[in-house]
């Protein structure tokens, strides 16, 4: 592992962050997060400390403090740039000041700037933020605590830069993680991809629990836990009181309602598939794709893993369907110029180009190939599906967002995120304002099975026509907080928050009826809610609401228009008011306090916490594997890190194993590091990264798929055969006379799909329908005995029935 990008002490030391521990408030669909980080100042002189680091995407941050010795500073919201110079203010007299701020290209990316540690001093951080979990395909709601924060890639065409990005397992700092679950709905079990202690029950209804990460755990890789609940499609109404502090009318003064809609799509929706669309694949063909899927032996390449899962995507469409194939980097390609029918001679075209794929275009940038997407028009009655696979290092998430928002209604957007360090804040915001669904893909998952679940939802009918209907006494008013909803699809659920307002002389409880349509079939839910909210709930449903309201205004602004200053304001108000991080304030806390200001020159750091060079986003990170990352060099480099400038050179950067660059530092000088990118150029690699591709074992699943023609039929030949392990005399011998040997072929794919690979149905579920009514199709005579004679053949005992045909 190696330093990427860090400001490194004079003995090439890292600021030492020395532990995290994170305590994890589960309430139903919501959480509230609190993590203290614990930093100490070995170095000899007084130091400042930049710690950039990931979040969540939709993460609300909502407290920010740091503890010095028995002095305890609490942060205050403020408006960003006000926030910035009270911190400069403060540093440059040498008091203690702690900035926490977003960045300004993308909603999970944070900046900490410690200020003013005096030699041998120690800090305590504590950052507590609040989201939404999400929902995964199996129902599990998804926590997931990011230890990896890949760098970005930037363009050297870009004006502005982003801050040089984080992970924390450079140091895999001692991680201590407990979780406690509250919910209205019965507890099943609890998950995670890291150890953890048994879960404990705290009630006899299964509706409180706890449980705790096992210790000795090296944070050094993303902990994922996955929540499930009994009866996870219930609707539910949760109401929390407001602040008795705040002014009543005002946002956190009034009681806040938030209900839960996650649609239950019965089996016979789920079998009914369509048979049009038009699938446009969009596949990262950047450097760090040719990383691996995880640090076990048997790792693919994330390309080569994506390879796979095209194949699979190619043989799954339906006859008649539009389709279209792009890779990505710091350029684009696309198969064809544009969409063209689903055949079998556009099939074997795509594939003999899939074959060829490589993790060989540069950078990430993902904008320009979505641009020319949304410029092409779209096929009457074949629905645009966009499937997009990205590591998720880019720069300009938001932009990117704004593009996809913009198309929501010819188009929706189903995105993977491989690897860890995907950009949650890319991969869950392009799902969400694509009205499609996101899947990530860490640690030992498989690609092809998310893949064909999402495959599944594309192809399904959704829930549309949703309405969302007030039943309150006289005197009480329901003000809608979040956005209309216009459709949800299977494995979607929706939070919708509003604001009860006014007071009731009697009654003490409302309804909200939920309506919606699935498949022109009308579905209505009611529920009751309470008018008088228990109080002191910690204001998280609250603190949500704020934060849906904000970054509905912050897309307005980016939007453009007259009333951008008014916008502008609104944010910051609301952000103040809720004590919510937005894109334009930022957390300050300054020790006002302390008896004695620190003397001397400031040095300033910045924790290296770059996964290794696999993690860089820019382009095959060996000239001699494709070609070296495009991250643009300046040497000398100028950087602005608030009002200490950092002149450094990347003099010669050498990213052999175990080795950090050399970074010259040269005197402080003014400056600000949002306006900073490094270019950085390198001659070796991590070795998780481009390694030569060895000629892998070939997948019997995927042979067998492979050898599969576009309209769903197997011909009869001695690849077909080996698959099973026989020899084409031995398969084309036990072929009744009558049968034709398209039909023999396929029946004994079928077969063998059923008996040998059950357990992977979910990834040859529609290689498996589309031959059933191919065969159904031919109408060949004799196709019991067919089946008798392919179960003799390969051992096995499958009925027409399980078959389909």
């Amino acid at each position: 592992m190696v330093n990427c990008c860090g400001l490194v002490s004079e003995k090439n030391q890292p600021v030492p962050l020395k532990s995290i521990s994170v305590e994890l408030q589960v309430r139903d669909h919501v959480a509230s997060v609190s993590s203290c980080l614990q930093y100490v100042n070995e170095e000899e002189r007084p130091l400042e400390a930049v710690f950039v680091f990931p979040l969540p995407a939709d993460a609300a941050v909502c407290h920010f403090s740091a503890r010095i010795g028995e002095q305890e500073i609490v942060a205050e919201v403020q408006d960003k740039q006000s926030a910035r110079d009270q911190y400069d203010d403060a540093v440059s007299s040498g008091q203690q000041a702690f900035l926490l701020e977003e960045s300004e290209e993308s909603s999970d990316v944070f900046k900490l700037s410690v200020g003013c540690l005096s030699p041998g001093q120690k800090a305590s951080i504590t950052i507590v933020y609040i989201i939404e979990l999400s929902v995964q395909a199996d129902d599990a709601l998804r926590f997931c605590l990011p230890a990896v924060l890949n760098p970005r890639y930037t363009p050297a065409v870009s004006a502005a830069g982003v801050p040089e990005v984080s992970s924390a397992s450079v140091i895999p700092y001692t991680l201590s993680l407990s979780v406690e679950v509250r919910s209205s709905d019965r507890i099943s079990k609890l998950e995670s991809s890291c150890p953890l202690d048994p879960l404990e029950f705290l009630d006899a209804q299964h509706t409180h629990a706890k449980v705790n990460l096992s210790s000795g755990h090296r944070f050094d890789k993303d902990v994922e836990l996955f929540l499930y609940y009994e009866n996870s499609h219930h609707p539910s109404a949760v109401v929390e009181a407001g602040a008795s502090v705040a002014e009543s009318g005002s946002l956190m003064g009034d009681p806040a309602l938030m209900i839960s809609l996650y649609p239950e799509f019965p089996a016979d929706v789920m079998s009914s598939l369509a048979s049009q669309g038009e699938f446009i694949f969009v596949v990262d063909r950047s450097g760090s794709m040719g990383c691996k899927m995880h640090h076990g032996n048997d790792a693919q390449m994330r390309i080569e893993s994506a390879r796979d899962t095209l194949l699979l995507l190619l043989k799954s469409l339906p006859m008649g369907c539009y389709f279209n194939i792009y890779g990505f980097g710091s350029r684009f390609e696309s198969f064809f110029p544009q969409s063209v029918v689903y055949s079998e001679d556009t099939m074997e075209e795509a594939l003999k180009r899939v074959k060829s794929m490589r993790a060989d275009m540069g950078g990430t940038e993902i904008l320009q190939p979505l641009k020319h997407i949304y410029s092409q028009p779209c096929y009457p009655d074949h629905p645009r599906q966009l499937f997009i696979f990205t590591d998720g290092e880019v720069w300009n998430t938001k932009e990117v967002l704004d593009l996809v928002k913009s198309h929501v209604y010819s188009h929706r957007c189903f995105s993977f995120g491989i690897g860890e360090g995907a950009s949650t804040a890319l991969i869950t915001g392009m799902a969400r304002e694509g009205s499609g669904h996101a899947q990530f893909i860490t640690g030992t998952d498989r690609m092809q099975p998310k893949v064909m679940q999402s495959l599944r939802f594309a192809l399904q009918p959704a829930v549309d026509n949703i309405s969302v209907d007030w039943s309150v006494p006289e005197g009480v008013t329901v003000d809608m907080l979040s956005p209309s909803i216009n459709t949800l699809f299977q494995g979607q659920r929706a939070l919708i928050y509003a604001q009860i307002k006014g007071q009731s002389s009697g009654q003490t409880e409302g309804s909200v009826t939920l309506k919606y349509r699935l498949k022109d079939q009308p579905v209505t839910n009611q529920l009751q809610f309470t008018l008088k909210p228990a109080e002191d709930t910690g204001l998280t449903i609250h603190r949500l609401a704020a934060r849906s309201v904000i970054r509905s205004l912050e897309l307005q602004e980016r939007a453009g228009g007259a009333d951008m200053e008014n916008i502008r304001r609104r944010i910051v108000e609301l952000s103040v008011q809720a004590g919510v991080s937005s894109a334009h304030t930022a957390f300050i806390g300054v020790n006002k306090d302390s008896k004695q200001t620190v003397k001397g020159p400031l040095l300033q750091r910045r924790v290296p916490v770059a996964r290794m060079m696999g993690a860089f986003g820019g382009p095959g990170m060996n000239k001699c594997v494709g070609m070296a990352p495009r991250m643009m060099r300046r040497s000398p480099m100028q950087c602005d890190i608030q009002s200490n400038r950092m002149r450094m050179e990347c003099d010669s950067v050498s990213f052999k194993k175990g080795m950090a660059p050399r970074m010259m530092r040269r005197s402080p000088m003014p400056c600000d590091i949002q306006s900073n990118s490094m270019g950085i150029e390198c001659d070796s690699v991590s070795d998780d990264c481009y390694e030569a591709e060895a000629e892998p074992q070939k997948d019997p699943l995927l042979q067998l798929i492979s050898l599969q023609k576009a309209a769903g039929c197997w011909e009869l030949n001695a690849s077909l055969a080996a698959v099973f392990g026989k020899t084409e005399d031995q398969v084309t011998n036990q072929k009744a006379v009558q049968v034709d040997g398209s039909v023999w072929a396929t029946v004994l794919a079928l077969i063998w799909l059923y008996a040998f690979k059950s357990d992977q149905q979910v990834e040859w579920q529609f290689v498996a329908m589309k031959s059933a009514s191919w065969i159904r199709s031919q109408k060949p005579n004799g196709l019991s005995q067919c089946v008798c004679d392919g179960n003799a053949l390969l051992g096995c005992q499958v009925t027409e029935d399980m078959l389909g045909i």
